[in-house]
């Protein structure tokens, strides 16, 4: 038996595991049932022979989210004796829940006319249920990757990932000389990499006055209004900035405006407000510089500020997720490129992803070609968020066929 064949002759148990994960609510924030999630990925991954390690962040790295909601990594390898590792990693964690489900409750998944709905089946538990079914594939048909293999799941992607991937590659005796990262590509496509972002905040200082005599005070929210206005301008500059991606997709740099957006305290309808403020999130392209993304956002706002009477600002750094792009030539992008066509019976092709993941810790720190491929979905971080069983099935096949043809 093939391990293709023993993926579509086990597809109801890919579900079911797959589910099962489903039902551990990793809302994040705040990170909950991180123990009890990893403790069961240590025991999905013992089950398959590898070696794995349980790794808690360190409380003096995690000192905020102790002791309710602490941090932990799951690492595991499996030595094939091989010259080259192939890392394969996914998050655990999942966005909060709002909404009336078709199924009810997010966290009690449901199967209709081969679908899987509940949070995080698309966004990413999926592609952590295809990566065990592949090594499982390959460990019940006898199949021998020619790539050591490398496996971790992770914290926090869903906030900044710095207590997940961030601190894996910089913390974790990793040993990969590949990566594929179980998101930002699916269907026909391979990711070649994604856009990143910078989030700032900015607050307008304004001066309170009694409602009944403005003109007494500065009214922070009506400079707030006119400098989110001057961003016009910004991002008309920004449209004229293009980046082909190898899929021929024209790409550019954008921004949003208020995301989160708020006034200061003592608001009152008769008070003149004398704070406000509003987030910007700058998606920087593959190929731009963050620390010149960055300097240019800030500059601008700065200076438009500046032409605004009496607007007086403060902007601070939220953070940001770096991008990172590699031209698909490498030798790990064609086989994944050719296992992807195998399996699907289609050409296949490589994009760019305008969100970010955590594709660049690996592409960026470690320095190695990293590409994303996953199940994918709809709806995700939505109601009714879902991914189609074919396509766990899918990725399963493509993970199996690619460490049983590549061999670095």
């Amino acid at each position: 038996m093939t391990p293709a064949e023993y993926l579509d002759r086990h597809e109801p148990s890919l579900v079911a595991l797959l589910q099962k994960l489903i039902r551990v609510s990793t809302v994040n924030p705040p990170g909950e049932n991180y123990s009890l999630i990893t403790a069961m990925l240590t025991a999905e991954l013992r089950r398959l022979d590898l070696a794995v390690r349980r790794l808690p962040v360190p409380p003096r790295q995690q000192k905020e989210h102790l002791p309710v909601h602490p941090r932990y990594n799951v690492l595991g390898w499996w030595d094939a004796g091989a010259k080259k590792t192939v890392h394969f990693n996914a998050h655990y964690d999942v966005v909060p829940v709002s909404g009336k489900w078709r199924h009810g409750d997010a966290f009690t998944p449901a199967v209709e006319r081969g679908w899987v709905y509940g949070r995080g089946s698309a966004d990413m538990k999926g592609a952590i249920a295809s990566i065990l079914f592949a090594l499982r594939a390959l460990r019940e048909t006898g199949a021998k990757p020619r790539c050591n293999v490398e496996v971790s799941f992770t914290a926090d992607e869903e906030t900044d990932s710095r207590l997940g991937a961030g601190w894996l590659v910089k913390n974790a005796p990793l040993r990969a000389d590949y990566a594929v990262v179980g998101e930002g590509g699916e269907a026909g496509h391979v990711c070649c990499g994604h856009n990143g972002v910078v989030w700032i905040e900015v607050h307008v200082h304004g001066r309170a006055a009694h409602g009944s005599t403005p003109e007494k005070g500065v009214n922070a929210l009506e400079k707030m209004s006119a400098l989110v206005v001057a961003l016009e301008d910004y991002k008309r500059l920004l449209a004229k900035r293009t980046f082909r991606a190898p899929d021929g997709r024209m790409m550019r740099p954008t921004i949003n405006v208020g995301g989160v957006f708020s006034a200061g305290p003592g608001g009152k309808i008769n008070t003149v407000p004398a704070a406000a403020s509003f987030t910007i999130d700058r998606r920087v392209l593959a190929v731009e510089s963050h620390a010149a993304a960055e300097r240019e956002l800030t500059g601008f706002v700065r200076k438009a500020a500046a032409r605004i009477p009496d607007c007086r600002i403060t902007v601070k750094k939220v953070s940001e997720n770096f991008s990172c792009y590699h031209e698909p030539k490498h030798p790990f992008f064609t086989a994944a490129q050719a296992s992807v066509a195998r399996v699907r019976s289609k050409t296949a092709g490589f994009m760019v992803a305008s969100g970010f993941n955590d594709m660049h810790f690996f592409a960026h720190h470690l320095k190695i070609p990293t590409l994303g491929y996953g199940p994918g979905g709809l709806d995700f971080h939505a109601v009714d968020e879902r991914a189609r069983v074919s396509d766990l099935v899918d990725s399963a096949k493509i993970y199996a066929d690619l460490l049983t043809t590549f061999n670095g």
